[in-house]
Formats: C-alpha cells, sequence, structure tokens
C-alpha cells in the first residue's frame, strides 16, 4: 500500500491554549472555533466558601471580577491543572481534579468546603455539575460570566481541510466537536480526517467519518498528546 503524505495537525481550541498544544506536538495549524466574550454578572448575595472553575476561561474570569473589587473566596475547585495554575497566578487558592467535570463532581463530593459554593460557567456548559452537587447535599449557586461564541474555519484550515492529506483533530469538548463537523460541511472538506476525542463523549459529538479514532486514555491534555501521538505512529500505509 501507497504511504499517504504526513498528516497535519489541526488546532482548533483557544488561541493560547492551542499555541501552547502547538509548541508540545512539534507545530501544527491553529484556527480557533471559539472566542471568549466575558459577561457583566451581578453576583449573589452572602458569603461563599469556595469557587468552582471549569475551563482557564472561567479562571480569567474570576480574576476580572476580583479586579472589580468584588469578593469572591480565597478557594478554588479546578477541573484541572491548567485551569489550577490560571487560578493561582488570579490570587486563588487551588485544588485540582485533573480530569474532567466528573472527576471535578467526584473531588468536591469528597473534600467539600463548609458552605456554599459558587459555580462561574459559560452559556453552554457540558452536563449539569451544579444540579449533581446539590443533589449530593452540596449547595451551590451558579453565575453564567462568559459565552465561547463561535468561529468561523480560517483561510489556512480551509485550504488544509479541502486538500487530499491526511488532518489530526484534536478535539477537546463535544461542543468543539459538533462545531468542528458543522465546519468542515460548510466548507466541503474532503480530507482524511484523523480524530483525537478527549471522551467518548466527544468522539460521538463529531458525527462525520473519520479514518482513525483514537480516544484518550484520561480526560486530560498529557493524554491527549498522547492520543495524538499514538495516530501519528499508526499512519495509514505504514
Amino acid at each position: 500500500m501507497v504511504r499517504q503524505s504526513r498528516p497535519t495537525i489541526l488546532l482548533t481550541r483557544p488561541l493560547a491554549q492551542s499555541r501552547r498544544f502547538a509548541d508540545q506536538v512539534g507545530g501544527a495549524v491553529i484556527s480557533p472555533l471559539m472566542l471568549p466574550e466575558f459577561l457583566d454578572a451581578a453576583l449573589p448575595a452572602g458569603d461563599f466558601a469556595a469557587l468552582i472553575l471549569t475551563s482557564e476561561t472561567g479562571a480569567e474570569a474570576a480574576r476580572r471580577i476580583s479586579a472589580t473589587g468584588a469578593v469572591l473566596p480565597s478557594l478554588a475547585y479546578c477541573v484541572g491543572g491548567r485551569t489550577a495554575l490560571a487560578a493561582q497566578a488570579a490570587g486563588f487558592q487551588t485544588l485540582s481534579a485533573d480530569g474532567d467535570v466528573n472527576a471535578l463532581l467526584a473531588l468536591i463530593t469528597a473534600q467539600p468546603a463548609a458552605g456554599r459554593l459558587l459555580l462561574l460557567r459559560p452559556v453552554d456548559a457540558a452536563g449539569d455539575l451544579k444540579n449533581s452537587l446539590i443533589s449530593a447535599g452540596i449547595e451551590t449557586v451558579s453565575v453564567t460570566v462568559y459565552r465561547q461564541k463561535p468561529q468561523r474555519l480560517n483561510a489556512e484550515a480551509t485550504a488544509l481541510l479541502q486538500g487530499d492529506s491526511p488532518v489530526i483533530l484534536p478535539v477537546f469538548s463535544p461542543r468543539s466537536a459538533r462545531l468542528l463537523a458543522a465546519e468542515i460541511r460548510r466548507i466541503h472538506g474532503r480530507a482524511p480526517l484523523w480524530l483525537a476525542a478527549l471522551s467518548p463523549a466527544v468522539a460521538q459529538a463529531f458525527d462525520l467519518h473519520a479514518a482513525l479514532i483514537q480516544i484518550a486514555a484520561r480526560p486530560e491534555a498529557s493524554s491527549m498528546l498522547d492520543a495524538v501521538a499514538a495516530l501519528q505512529r499508526d499512519r495509514i500505509g505504514s
């Protein structure tokens, strides 16, 4: 069998996360599909024992809220290490779940703070963390503090996906998977698609045919690097 040309990695996460991941994989085409927009949100009255942050963007929202003079709790439960680092840079003490929203739920229920929790959430949030915590007996209030505005693929990404060489797609959320699939349809992409998915739910949300699919062993960036490396090793025609 004739070996296909070397695949190119296409990253569609927000710019900062895509640049960091590109550095780790040795380069990639970057075309963010979402742009964060921070919202003016009124905080509920009363005290809170801890924040809940489900993304680096949520940590940035917390930093911006604190900069206005609003008082936020010093402790933040964070979904993963990168979110924890962003929260620490903003002055918060952190506990990291080092995983996904399910891991975050497990962390909070195993180590509950003494008091109400404040969840800073996006407009489009995966799952229902707030009600899961309430069901576990942990009083939780949520505030919508940012949205991720969809963006179209840029010219470089469009040309790549309209070509003939394989494209490796690291995808980190179901919403990203749906947006990317819709964009590939819109531009009539024909390149062979090799999907690296953060979880089975992400792979299921990507409703286009992928010639190769690799699901991360754990819902974290290091496992996504491993998934991309596995696709690069298992090139068709090798």
